[in-house]
């Protein structure tokens, strides 16, 4: 008589406690984006304040933000808000650096194609959006035509172009603080308080 010895797996699964990073770094980029745009539509002039704002919140806010995401398995997190917490610091970068003497700023046709490659970009997350919920798309809707815009006005040097673009942009990063600020309150209040919008 043999005796069979039976082995018996266990399966651990981690349960993620977590917060919910989005919002910061929602915020992180309405916020800038507000005050940036605020300037493109000829409100105040670009001064350290809006740099500082791209350097630390918009920027190495959403960076943080975009590596939490990554952590929680969020491909699309990760990628969009790295992503644009990056953009800030280049823009910044793009900004200052000139300044310095040893980099040659760069001409209306640099930053039209660097407009142009973030628009394309922010179009294809567009595309992602439809999976998601309605407050999303209009961020990044209106984020993609937003740098279309800030392109066409740099490859016309049309003034009005830009007045528009900061317009626009000042919607687009109200919509962001938006759809940040409704999933705190929504999740502080345990219900539904501010809509985002059914997912697609």
């Amino acid at each position: 008589m043999t005796l069979k010895s039976q082995e018996t797996a266990t399966v651990l699964e981690l349960n993620d406690t977590t917060a919910n990073p989005a919002p910061l770094g929602l915020l992180g980029f309405g916020m800038t984006t507000v005050l940036l745009n605020l300037h493109n539509a000829g409100m105040f002039p670009l001064d350290a304040m809006i740099l500082s704002m791209g350097i630390f919140y918009g920027g190495l806010g959403q960076i943080i933000v975009g590596i939490m995401e990554w952590r929680k398995n969020n491909t699309f997190g990760a990628t969009a808000f790295t992503s644009y917490g990056l953009f800030w610091l280049t823009l910044v970068g793009l900004i200052i650096l000139p300044n310095t003497g040893f980099i040659q700023a760069p001409d209306t046709s640099a930053m039209t194609a660097y407009l142009a490659m973030w628009g394309l970009f922010t179009a294809v997350l567009f595309i992602g959006t439809l999976k998601m919920n309605r407050a999303l798309q209009v961020v990044f809707g209106s984020l993609t035509v937003l740098f279309f815009l800030l392109a066409a006005g740099d490859a016309t040097g049309s003034h009005v172009i830009k007045i528009i673009a900061g317009y626009e942009g000042i919607f687009c990063g109200l919509s962001a603080i938006y759809a940040g600020l409704a999933q705190v309150i929504n999740e502080v209040y345990g219900r539904t308080v501010a809509p985002l919008g059914l997912a697609g």
